[in-house]
């Protein structure tokens, strides 16, 4: 019998609740002699939603809260007696074995520092940190005990699918990242100029948040995920492909050198993934996304549309492009994002607002610091703006 102590920074979003819902199913097995392993909550944080948290504290009872709101902290303290209630995410790593970084953007970058600067696992899916600050984290995973397990359905594909190798730096030869396409999969440009708020949320297979839904649907996710792949794998960008797949069935492959194609499918849930994380090297008991193989028929594969879906090849320019560039590049697809969803941006300007913020950025050479990464993020923002200005 063994316990592992579960920290989540983001509880209340998609990535977090459904955390809760893996650590409910193995906890029941494990009560019911299922499993030798009980999944312990210790710590829960995010930044406003109190009334989340509160309900999250009081079925899990954590050893430590964490709420970015400072001025809700009286409030907290007064619905949670016995709870330590702190302000700074990153300290919900200490006591932790597992971190589940389900931060939302650049704001996830402490968690994930402070988690390999700890030695612990790391279960990412908060991929804007990992993006931005390549150059800041890889350093730490040679930290004793630290590792990152992805949360993301296709690195954490990809993960699995490298278990088959010994020597992945000789032979793998290619990593495909399926990608479902989004809600305006086969639309053109022109299609698109009009689209609302409303159905860019509408992805047709992933329950997501609303930014990496938007990301979705402009294809910066699977941009971003490229760059995300580069430094969890070490593999080069001429490495890496971009396959639409719109059933979500197969969520990464990986091809190697004797023209092997190790893939891995299920059906698109998310509580999978985030299973692998908490139990890696081994695997949870309860079969989310299993396939039922008789009913599924056919499996679909295209070429992105890079010229609607711009984004994809701007990632692929930053990534290349290397030093601050993913940062300045990630910082400014958050603004024009935002300003999508408060209705101030059409959805093909978010490209043209990206593209138009990463000709100013001016190339890094050296080692970086998180001060250097810290200021690319600024810096993109204030440009990103600027440009939105104009």
């Amino acid at each position: 019998m063994s316990t592992v102590r579960i920290s989540i920074a983001g509880s209340s979003g998609s990535i977090g609740t459904q955390t809760l819902d893996v650590i409910r199913a193995e906890n029941a097995r494990y009560t019911q002699g299922g499993s030798d392993i009980e999944y312990v909550v210790h710590g829960l944080g995010l930044g406003s939603s109190i009334d989340v948290l509160v309900a999250q504290a009081r079925e899990f009872q954590p050893v430590v809260v964490a709420v970015a709101d400072e001025a809700r902290h009286s409030e907290v303290r007064e619905a949670l007696p016995g709870i330590r209630v702190v302000r700074d995410m990153a300290d919900l790593v200490d006591g932790a074995d597992v971190v589940i970084n389900a931060v939302v953007g650049f704001a996830g970058l402490p968690v994930t520092l402070e988690t390999l600067r700890q030695g612990k696992r790391l279960a990412l899916a908060n991929k804007e940190s990992l993006i931005a600050a390549g150059p800041v984290v890889q350093p730490l995973r040679s930290v004793p005990g630290a590792e990152i397990i992805p949360v993301d359905s296709e690195h954490c594909a990809v993960h699995q699918c490298l278990r088959s190798t010994v020597r992945p730096g000789v032979e793998v030869s290619r990593v495909v990242l399926t990608a479902s396409g989004g809600p305006f999969r086969g639309r053109t440009l022109s299609d698109l100029a009009e689209v609302t708020v409303e159905q860019a949320l509408a992805h047709p297979t992933w329950n997501m948040g609303p930014k990496i839904t938007i990301d979705s649907s402009t294809l910066m996710n699977k941009g971003l995920e490229v760059i995300e792949a580069h430094e969890l794998f070490g593999v080069s960008y001429d490495q890496i492909e971009v396959v639409v797949h719109p059933q979500s069935v197969i969520h990464s492959m990986v091809e190697f050198t004797d023209g092997c194609t190790m893939a891995q499918l299920s059906l698109p849930d998310m509580r999978l993934p985030i299973g692998y994380a908490l139990a890696h090297p081994n695997r949870i008991g309860t079969p989310f996304g299993r396939i039922n193989w008789s009913s599924l028929t056919h499996l679909d594969f295209s070429a992105p549309d890079t010229s609607t879906f711009r984004c994809l090849s701007l990632a692929y320019q930053a990534g290349r492009t290397g030093g601050t560039a993913p940062a300045f590049l990630s910082a400014a697809n958050e603004v024009a994002v935002e300003a999508f969803l408060a209705g101030s941006l059409k959805w093909p300007d978010i490209a043209a607002v990206v593209e138009a913020s990463l000709q100013k950025h001016v190339a890094t050479n050296g080692t970086l610091s998180s001060e250097d990464i810290i200021e690319a993020d600024r810096t993109g923002r204030e440009v990103a703006h600027k440009v939105l200005s104009q």
